[in-house]
C-alpha cells in the first residue's frame, strides 16, 4: 500500500540516536545492571499535591470535553507566569495550550512554514527540531556552532545561512544538549537578523527556569521581537511532569486563531483534569523549581567533580538544565563507538552527540536524571572504563 510523502518527512536523520536509550530500557527491564543516563526524564515524582488535585477533578467528574485552547483559568495562570518570568506583555489571548513542547513546536511550524521555506536552526539542535520542521514543508538550515567556540551562536555565521527562502529561525535558550543559556548580546545578533529580514523566531525556552548562574532572557523581551516570537514552554522538565504532557505555546493573538484550528483537529482539548493539575502546579511554581534546580545543580557539581580528572575526558559545564557533553576525543573513539562499548562494558548508557549536530562530534551526552549515588556509580564506571581505555593504548 501506498503512504504519503508526509510519512518521510516526519522520520528524520537522528531516530536511530535512541536505539542505544532504548538497549538500556530493554536491558533493565530484564534485570540486567544498567545505570541509564540517556534521556531528560526526572527520577523524581511529581509533587503529591500536583496528583492530587488532579485526582480530585476526577473524582468529581472532570472528564469531558474542554476548550480547545485551554481553560481561561489556566491560560491566563500561564500568561501571569510568562509575564512575571519574562518581562514581557502577555495576555491568555496569547496562549495556547497543547500537549507538551514537543506538540507546541509541530503545531507552530505547521502554522509557520510551508513548501519551499527554510528554517535556520543553530546546531547542536534538539533530535526532533528536524522532522517538525520538515512536517511544515519546509527545509532546515543547519546552523554550527563550533565546539571550539564553546558551541556559541555568532551573526556571522547566522547571516551566512541565510537566503530569500529564509522564513524563520529557531532556537533553544537554554539549549538542550549543550546547556548553554544565550547571553543578551547573542540574543539582539538574533534579533538583528529577524526584525532586518522579516523572520519568525521559534524560542525554545522549557529550561529556561532551570538556569544556574546566567540569567535566562527571552528574545520576545527584545524591542521589535514580541510580535515575530513563538515561545515554547511546558511543565516536563521543570515540575517532573513529563508523562503529563502540558505544554503552551505563547504567541501573537492572530498566531493562536490559527493554531485554535489546528489544535480542533489535532487534539481537541487536553483532559479537563490534567489542566486542574497544571494549574495546581503554577500556584506552586516557585517552591517546586527551585527544589528541582538544587537538585541538578548539586548533580552537575557531582558529575563535573566525577569525571573533571579523568584522562582522555574533557567535561563542558553546562549552565543550564539536566544535561551535560562531554568530549571524548581523546579516546580515539568516534562518540558512537565510545557510546555502544561504554554500555557494553559496564550497563551505562549515554547518547551519541553527534545527532543532535555534526559540531557535537566526538560528544557524548550525559543527563542527571538518577538518584546521586547512583550517578556517583555511574561516573566512577565510566572513568573506569575510560582508563582501561587508555591502558590499550
Amino acid at each position: 500500500m501506498r503512504y504519503s510523502p508526509f510519512v518521510q518527512r516526519i522520520t528524520g536523520e537522528s531516530v536511530s540516536a535512541w536505539d542505544i536509550h532504548y538497549a538500556a530500557i530493554e536491558a533493565r527491564g530484564r534485570g540486567e545492571d544498567v545505570i541509564v543516563l540517556s534521556v531528560g526524564d526526572p527520577d523524581f515524582a511529581t509533587d503529591p499535591r500536583i496528583s492530587a488535585a488532579a485526582g480530585a477533578a476526577l473524582e468529581q467528574g472532570d472528564t469531558h470535553y474542554t476548550h480547545v485552547l485551554g481553560r481561561p483559568a489556566l491560560r491566563e495562570a500561564i500568561a501571569a507566569k510568562q509575564r512575571r518570568l519574562l518581562s514581557i506583555e502577555v495576555e491568555a489571548a496569547n496562549v495556547a495550550l497543547v500537549a507538551g513542547a514537543q506538540n507546541g513546536l509541530f503545531a507552530a511550524s505547521l502554522c509557520l512554514f510551508g513548501s519551499g521555506d527554510e528554517v535556520l536552526v543553530p546546531e547542536p539542535m534538539y533530535l526532533t527540531y528536524e522532522a517538525c520542521i520538515h512536517a511544515s514543508g519546509a527545509s532546515l538550515v543547519a546552523v554550527e556552532q563550533p565546539a571550539a567556540n564553546g558551541f556559541r551562536l555568532t551573526a556571522a555565521a547566522l547571516e551566512a545561512a541565510l537566503t530569500d527562502k529564509t522564513r524563520g529561525i529557531a532556537l533553544a535558550t537554554p539549549c538542550n544538549p549543550t546547556g548553554n543559556v544565550y547571553s543578551r548580546e547573542e540574543l539582539e545578533a538574533v534579533a538583528e537578523v529577524a526584525r532586518k529580514h522579516d523572520l519568525w523566531v521559534i524560542s525554545d525556552e522549557v529550561y529556561g527556569q532551570l538556569t544556574y548562574d546566567r540569567q535566562h532572557l527571552s528574545i520576545a523581551a527584545l524591542p521589535g521581537m514580541a510580535g515575530r516570537t513563538v515561545i515554547l514552554n511546558s511543565l516536563s522538565k521543570t515540575h517532573a511532569m513529563t508523562g503529563w504532557r502540558v505544554g503552551w505555546v505563547v504567541g501573537p493573538e492572530e498566531l493562536v486563531g490559527h493554531l485554535d484550528n489546528l489544535l480542533l483537529c489535532m487534539l481537541y482539548g487536553l483532559p479537563g483534569f490534567i489542566q486542574e493539575a497544571a494549574l495546581k502546579a503554577l500556584e506552586l511554581d516557585d517552591e517546586v523549581v527551585d527544589s528541582a534546580r538544587e537538585v541538578y545543580r548539586r548533580r552537575r557539581d557531582l558529575v563535573m567533580a566525577g569525571l573533571r580528572q579523568v584522562p582522555l575526558l574533557d567535561c563542558r559545564e553546562p549552565e543550564a538544565g539536566m544535561f551535560m557533553l562531554v568530549d571524548v576525543r581523546r579516546t580515539g573513539l568516534s562518540s558512537m563507538d565510545f557510546a555502544w562499548q561504554l554500555f557494553r562494558a559496564t550497563g551505562v548508557s549515554v547518547l551519541d552527540a553527534q545527532a543532535f549536530g555534526a559540531s557535537a562530534e566526538g560528544f557524548v551526552r550525559i543527563s542527571f536524571t538518577v538518584a546521586d549515588e547512583v550517578l556517583k556509580d555511574a561516573c566512577q564506571r565510566i572513568a573506569g572504563f575510560v582508563e582501561a581505555l587508555g591502558a590499550q593504548r
